[in-house]
């Protein structure tokens, strides 16, 4: 099958694993649900694949979408984050003692694989210096990939079952009908925004970049709008679709083992993001949901959407998780010389 038939495939079938899970009223329906058809179809060796080359255009319209919830009550409270900012930083180097051990004696990973697939960055960064350094590509990828789903699994189960939060096909926004200026800066958000991110090099640029953008306009009233929801829910379907379509290829029992591994690795994050957490509760008076929003070892965008369906703080979960990403990325290449010789 050509590639443009493979992708229309996979489209087709995460639009029909979205509208499962929005039937059956599951967390976060149309994003898993993409997400869970096309991984399966992807393990089974069937004929899908992820429009890749959407991505861009998708993480800049939920980039839109956060933007909007950076409201001038909401940026107000940014002066406050100095001490979790610090809770976080101590978060991360307690993930990386504990995880990165993990990979090496459970996982039975060379340290420098085991550095890179352990520590919480994004895949991207985390893939280029592990190449570079001589680490198992094929690891680092599967790891983080099966961290990315198995924390939005786990938290949208936490927060719907756990913590009583609707999780459901409500990560979208409410606003004010969307007329044709309205729709003209919010556009101009997302093009101008990815265009700018590129160009001035920050993380997850063609999401961080319309982000900035949008709370630009929206902090300073040139709109209150936000993209409409079935655009936001079409949005998602091709990212979870992208997310499950990485999984092409993979043999089952790589697969299963990998799971596992990143299932006990991702717990353990989390269980120190939970305490964490209750520190942040403790220091800031943050709530244990947000915190947990905010340091879970999920993707920013995967974690915005999430922050947005429960109502939380979008503005407080992006600050964090963007700190997140710089950390590890400035740290990850300083101590990987301080590794024990590779075996």
């Amino acid at each position: 099958m050509s590639i443009l038939a493979r992708t229309t495939a996979g489209l087709a079938l995460g639009t029909l694993g979205g509208l499962a899970f929005y039937a059956l009223a599951l967390p976060l329906p149309w994003m898993l649900g993409a997400l869970f058809a096309t991984m399966t179809a992807s393990v089974a060796g069937l004929p899908v694949a992820g429009p890749m080359r959407l991505r861009p255009v998708i993480v800049a319209i939920i980039g839109v979408l956060l933007g909007s919830r950076f409201t001038p009550e909401v940026m107000a409270q940014i002066g406050d984050t100095a001490v979790t900012l610090a809770i976080l930083t101590f978060y991360l180097i307690c993930v990386a003692v504990v995880v990165v051990p993990f990979y090496r004696f459970v996982g039975r990973q060379d340290w420098t694989t085991a550095y890179f697939a352990g520590m919480p960055g994004g895949l991207s960064e985390m893939i280029e210096f592990g190449e570079a350094r001589g680490a198992n590509v094929p690891v680092i990828v599967l790891a983080h990939s099966l961290r990315i789903v198995i924390t939005i699994a786990l938290m949208a189960v936490l927060f719907r079952v756990v913590l009583g939060h609707e999780v459901g096909a409500a990560a979208t926004g409410t606003g004010p009908a969307l007329g044709l200026a309205d729709a003209a800066i919010l556009t101009g958000s997302a093009v101008l925004g990815g265009f700018l991110g590129i160009r001035l090099r920050l993380p997850a640029p063609t999401f961080l970049g319309p982000l900035i953008l949008s709370a630009a306009v929206h902090l300073v009233g040139f709109t209150e709008s936000v993209p409409p929801t079935l655009l936001v829910n079409a949005a998602q379907v091709v990212l979870g679709t992208i997310l499950g379509c990485r999984f092409l290829g993979i043999a089952p029992a790589m697969l299963a083992r990998s799971g596992l591994l990143s299932l006990g690795a991702t717990v353990l994050a989390l269980a120190l993001a939970a305490v964490a957490g209750l520190a942040m509760g403790a220091a800031a008076g943050v709530s244990l949901d947000q915190a947990l929003l905010a340091l879970a070892p999920g993707g920013l965008t995967e974690m915005g959407l999430i922050a947005l369906a429960i109502q939380a703080d979008v503005a407080f979960v992006a600050l964090h998780h963007v700190a997140r990403i710089l950390v590890v990325l400035v740290v990850a290449p300083l101590f990987v010389r301080f590794l024990p010789d590779k075996s």
